[in-house]
Formats: structure tokens, C-alpha cells, sequence
């Protein structure tokens, strides 16, 4: 991590919030036996800039060249990105370590990803919340408090809990998913929240799926945040893992109702799970 700090140069955090959209410039569906990266396997960040972009320090340039009429062809155009989505990563990096993430057990891919995702929207304009980022890391246990919820503000960590993913999905861990109604399964990528409303399951909050051909069918499928008794400590201690929904992201019910007042009305949430045709797929991912 610190060789790529060296490499790309340190930014400024206080400069990567709420700047102006023109500074901060997102098929099919994975169903079981998708490839998927090891998540024991060493992680490093200038492994997924190697991935995604060839490093050179001639394109080290300014993000907002991206912006910029290419009048020489798309070498420019190109270059600006590449140099754009270095920021980003390198922006996560220090983000990262800054919110001690690590000790909470969040995958510092799954962070990154997310970042580059909310990076995207937030360009594209479709954030109307910007203070607040939402990740489900489904690479972990459904025992685990796998939902944290990011105040980016304040740079705090404002709730850890745990969230269930669908039943077809897996047992205690998510491996398999879909876009497909009916099916039953958890849907990846990025969703942003709409508005809150009161059904079976008591207060619950629409959420748009915005990763075409990954979430998109959300609003079909009735995708929504909901609080369940079956997503406790209690229920691990009983079966052994929360139970499974039916595609829903439901998450404990005495804490339901603050996260969902908390993220509400256009914040960015992201659904992670490392299958590696989702991450190279993915419309918000790569922009």
C-alpha cells in the first residue's frame, strides 16, 4: 500500500468531499458457479490500478483534463482517465486507513471498489446524499456485522450490523446471485436510495438498482431495506447463521429503522461480493 502512495503521490482528503460534479467524476446477471477471486489471497491496491489501467508517469496529470474536448484523437481522452481512476484508488487508499476500516473487518477491496462506484454516480449526478455510503460486504460470513455505513463527512464509521442476503444465494455465505425476479437471489452492485414507507415488514426504504444488468430489476423484484427477526444474534446463536430473505438486503430490526432514516432520500449503496464478472462488468465500476 505504501509503494503506492510513493508511487501515484499523496492527495488531499480535504479536498475530496462534496467538491463540484466536474471534479469528481459509473450483462448480464452471476449466478452460481461465477468465478470469483480468492478473498484469502493477498490484497493490494496497485494490483487493481495494474488491472485496469497501465501506469505512466507522463498521464499523472490533473482528473479534470477528463473533462476536456479530445482534439488529437482518444490517446488524451484516455490518458485523463487513466490518470482519473489512479486518483480514485489512491483517494480509497487514504480513506481506508483513515477510518480504520481494517479493524472492522471490511475488505479493503470491497472498500475500494465502492469508492470508485460512488466516485461514478456521484459525476453522473444520480447521488442527491453525498455525505453517506452504504456497503454490504457479502465476501464475509452472514455471522459477521457485514453492513457498515459510512458518515464520509465526519469520517466515521456510523453503523456496523448484520444484513442477510437472499435464500438461494447461499447458506451462511452469499456465492451465488441474479437480476432475475422470481429468483430469489441477492442482486450486486450499486443501488441509491429513494423513499421510505411503511409495509409487512414495518418501515422500509426503496432502493434503485443503477448497475444495468446486474440490479436493475430491483424495483420489479421488490428489492427493498428491511428490519427482520430473523437477522439477530439471537438467531445465530439458535441456527447458527441469520436466515436468508428473498433477495432483500434485511437487516437487524431494533437497528432497521435508524439506518434506513440515516441513508434515505439518495445516498449511494453498494453490494459487494469479489466474482470477478461483476467487477470487470460492472456499468458504475469501470465508468
Amino acid at each position: 500500500m505504501r509503494v503506492l502512495v510513493n508511487l501515484l503521490g499523496k492527495v488531499t482528503l480535504s479536498s475530496m468531499f462534496f467538491t463540484t460534479p466536474a471534479m469528481i467524476n459509473g450483462s448480464g446477471e452471476d449466478a452460481g458457479g461465477a468465478r470469483f477471486q480468492n478473498e484469502n489471497m493477498p490484497y493490494y491496491s496497485s494490483t487493481v490500478i495494474k488491472k485496469f489501467v497501465s501506469y505512466s508517469p507522463a498521464v499523472a496529470q490533473p482528473a479534470i483534463a477528463a473533462e476536456r474536448p479530445d482534439e488529437s484523437g482518444s490517446g488524451a481522452t484516455s490518458d485523463a482517465k487513466m490518470a482519473e481512476t489512479k486518483r480514485v484508488i489512491n483517494e480509497a487508499v487514504f480513506l481506508y486507513e483513515d477510518l480504520s476500516l481494517e479493524k472492522d473487518s471490511l475488505s479493503e477491496k470491497a472498500f475500494e471498489y465502492a469508492w470508485r462506484g460512488y466516485h461514478n454516480l456521484l459525476k453522473k449526478g444520480l447521488i442527491r446524499k453525498q455525505n453517506v455510503l452504504s456497503i454490504c460486504d457479502f465476501s464475509q460470513s452472514s455471522r459477521n456485522k457485514r453492513m457498515y455505513v459510512i458518515d464520509l463527512r465526519h469520517k466515521r464509521l456510523l453503523y456496523r450490523t448484520y444484513v442477510a442476503h437472499g435464500q438461494n444465494s447461499g447458506g451462511e455465505f452469499a456465492n451465488s446471485f441474479s437480476n432475475t425476479p422470481d429468483s430469489y437471489m441477492s442482486s450486486l452492485g450499486f443501488y441509491v436510495t429513494e423513499r421510505t414507507y411503511f409495509g409487512r415488514n414495518g418501515l422500509s426504504l426503496k432502493i434503485s438498482g443503477v448497475d444495468s444488468g446486474y440490479n436493475d430489476m430491483a424495483g420489479k423484484r421488490n428489492i427493498v431495506l428491511h428490519g427482520s427477526t430473523y437477522v439477530c444474534q439471537k438467531f445465530i446463536q439458535k441456527y447458527g447463521t441469520i436466515g436468508t430473505s428473498l433477495g432483500c438486503p434485511a437487516l437487524p430490526l431494533k437497528m432497521s429503522k435508524r439506518i434506513i432514516r440515516a441513508v434515505r432520500g439518495g445516498s449511494c449503496l453498494f453490494i459487494y461480493h469479489p466474482t470477478e464478472k461483476y467487477l470487470e462488468g460492472s456499468p458504475v465500476i469501470n465508468g
